[in-house]
């Protein structure tokens, strides 16, 4: 696992969940998703927490509480969450089977190959494209055409007409 850099989460709290009125977290849960899975923000590399908080009109302490607590995870991971998801529907579709590991990254919002692969997998314990292979592999033959069924070898009955 050291191979992506990748870290164990240390459980810590901090004091400002608390102080997040429950109302007020419920209605901040709901545009947050709205913001980031509706409108689709996840696949803009650019679009931090900053700017979510200036979007809903609050600061960054309470949009870092509101998706510790109601997530459990930071605002970083609750984002890469959405863009593996993303990018695992892309792996597997036939419309992007054309296009590199760095082409699909980007498309899904990471600033870079190496954070993709990380978080992708961190997530899955796979390499995305290892992913790739072992599910295009799994599909059926998606050529549109059937497979054509022969008489059986050494068989003397004629097609039935």
């Amino acid at each position: 696992m050291a191979k992506y850099n990748i870290t164990e989460k240390k459980e810590k709290d901090a004091a400002y969940r608390a102080l997040v009125n429950p109302k007020l977290m419920d209605e901040l849960e709901r545009r947050i998703n709205d913001i980031i899975i509706v409108q689709k923000k996840f696949r803009d590399k650019s679009y931090s927490a900053k700017q979510l908080a200036e979007d809903l009109n609050t600061n960054t302490r309470y949009i870092s509480a509101v998706v510790n607590v109601r997530f459990h995870m930071n605002y970083t991971s609750y984002v890469n969450k959405f863009r593996i998801q993303e990018a695992m529907s892309m792996l597997v579709d036939k419309r992007y089977q054309e296009l590199n590991m760095e082409e699909i990254s980007d498309l899904v919002g990471f600033s870079n190959r190496q954070s993709f692969y990380a978080a992708f997998f961190r997530l899955n314990g796979v390499t995305p494209r290892d992913y790739r292979k072992t599910r295009v592999a799994t599909l059926p033959s998606q050529d549109g055409k059937p497979k054509k069924r022969g008489r059986k070898a050494g068989s003397k009955n004629k097609p039935k007409a």
